[in-house]
């Protein structure tokens, strides 16, 4: 959130004022500034392996008679909002979840009238969001709207392995998508790796102004759809960690030849899970061996047989030998 010009102007700003003060010439500064020498070595690529929707696009069903009175009040409240009542009815929204809540904890709303709810709820929350745009004055309270409702793209990379001080000390890299880049992104998201740590997310992004919730993503379809985070070269190899025991990422090195062509100057393979599971002396061969006893044992009381021994088998030994990331499945 500033520029390399107002960086240089503030330390030779502070060091004049020093020198001034204790009545010294000037020097001549000569900076070594770190991660904007080195962050621009490096970046990361990943693919998004799902999409988790806020609140999903469930078919909005009219409550039975019998309901509970919640959903009835959220079912009016959804085909009541207009651009002259998006507070009100937000607050008419929140009043009826609060209260659905309430029941359902008592033991008096079912389990199917609560999902009712929280479906009603986001749609409410969602035809809310989608008018204030039109608002000239967004009300505080709706402020915060958009981002509640943001989708979360599960991608396949480690946060404390490629990105730790995203984490560790909140620093803002640059993400985005990598191809599609015709195409306007109609989803706001944030982004959660693959540990099963709750603090593995990424919800802040760098904003012309300010720190931005969200990141403008496109649809998912069926195709791969990857993303970048950038000027990641600057520590973050040496600080990952393992962290629910994803290793080092497969990297690639490259450069470009004195026509300004790419060349891959090198590939070099990420760990195995092999090679992960050694680093916690966790003895791979010892392992498979006591698979292979196993399977060696249920074949002879007759619960498997010889090919299923095999197959089992052999399918372990390729998730030894495989990546710790996940992977497209074999064909074989």
């Amino acid at each position: 959130n500033y520029s390399l010009q107002e960086y240089a102007n503030d330390v030779v700003y502070h060091v004049q004022n020093a020198c001034d003060e204790a009545g010294v010439p000037h020097p001549t500064i000569v900076s070594e500034s770190g991660r904007a020498i080195v962050a621009y070595h490096s970046m990361l690529i990943f693919g998004v392996l799902g999409v988790s929707e806020q609140g999903g696009n469930a078919e909005l069903v009219e409550p039975l008679a019998d309901a509970e009175q919640p959903l009835h009040d959220l079912m009016e409240t959804f085909q009541n909002i207009n651009i002259r009542n998006l507070l009100e009815s937000y607050h008419d929204a929140q009043q009826a979840l609060d209260t659905a809540m309430n029941l359902f904890a008592s033991g008096y709303l079912p389990l199917d009238q609560r999902s009712s709810v929280e479906n009603l709820y986001w749609a409410i929350c969602r035809k809310i969001a989608k008018l204030s745009k039109q608002l000239e004055f967004m009300p505080e309270e709706l402020e915060g709207l958009e981002a509640s409702l943001s989708d979360t793209y599960f991608c396949n990379f480690s946060l404390f392995q490629s990105m730790p001080d995203s984490w560790a000390i909140k620093q803002l890299f640059p993400v985005m998508p990598i191809h599609r880049l015709n195409e306007r992104p109609t989803h706001n998201a944030v982004l959660g790796d693959v540990t099963c740590d709750s603090d593995g997310k990424i919800d802040q992004f760098i904003d012309r102004r300010d720190v931005k919730r969200t990141l403008p993503l496109h649809a998912c379809q069926n195709e791969p759809y990857y993303l970048g985070a950038f000027l990641i070269g600057a520590y973050q190899e040496i600080l990952g960690d393992l962290h629910n025991l994803f290793g080092d990422t497969n990297a690639v090195h490259v450069s470009t030849d004195e026509r300004g062509e790419v060349v891959v100057d090198a590939v070099i393979k990420g760990d195995t899970v092999r090679e992960v599971l050694d680093y916690v002396e966790f003895d791979s061969n010892q392992l498979v061996q006591r698979l292979r006893d196993s399977i060696e044992q249920a074949v002879r009381e007759g619960r498997i047989c010889d090919g299923q021994a095999g197959r089992f088998l052999k399918f372990y030994e390729e998730g030894l030998g495989g990546y710790t990331y996940l992977e497209e499945p074999s064909q074989s």
